[in-house]
């Protein structure tokens, strides 16, 4: 199942979130910052171990103070590369790898790939749906998925796309 919600990915109620990072672990957004700063230090002590991740890479942590046990850190950019929908889906497909590693059965993530600079947000946004679809064809966990978006816009457009995408699985 996948589902749309506007609000704050701090708040929502899943096992594990996905916070997009640069190869070198630095965070991409206001977002993600937010996140790594609701999580608090214990969550940047495991981060730190790990140094750097290649393009495209994922790892799990555990969640700190937020209200989900894991953190999914999917690496999206670098410094010499932009994000782009192949990196996020990409980063995507390996952290609901992670994900199902751990046996995980609900994962939130925010709207990834459709910032400033990249491709068109209808393309990048349909990318990220697909991916999220090919997973729960696939049959493992996890198969409760929320897009967590922040604008009514965000919210149109993710909706219309899962449901679109969704029909055509029925």
């Amino acid at each position: 199942m996948i589902r749309v919600l506007q609000g704050s990915l701090m708040e929502v109620e899943t096992e594990a979130v996905i916070r997009p990072i640069r190869t070198d672990l630095s965070p991409v957004s206001g977002a993600s910052r937010d996140l790594a700063a609701s999580a608090g230090p214990a969550m940047e002590v495991h981060l730190s171990r790990l140094e750097s991740l290649p393009l495209g890479g994922a790892a799990i942590t555990p969640a700190g103070e937020l209200p989900c046990d894991f953190v999914i850190h999917a690496v999206v950019m670098s410094e010499d590369e932009p994000q782009t929908s192949a990196v996020v889906q990409r980063a995507v497909k390996n952290s609901l790898r992670r994900a199902s590693d751990w046996a995980v059965s609900s994962v939130s993530l925010p709207p990834m790939g459709i910032g400033v600079g990249t491709t068109e947000p209808e393309v990048s946004a349909r990318a990220l749906v697909h991916t999220l679809f090919e997973h729960l064809d696939e049959g493992g966990p996890p198969r409760e998925l929320t897009i967590v978006v922040t604008s009514p816009y965000e919210e149109e457009l993710f909706g219309r796309l899962v449901e679109e995408l969704g029909a055509d699985r029925e």
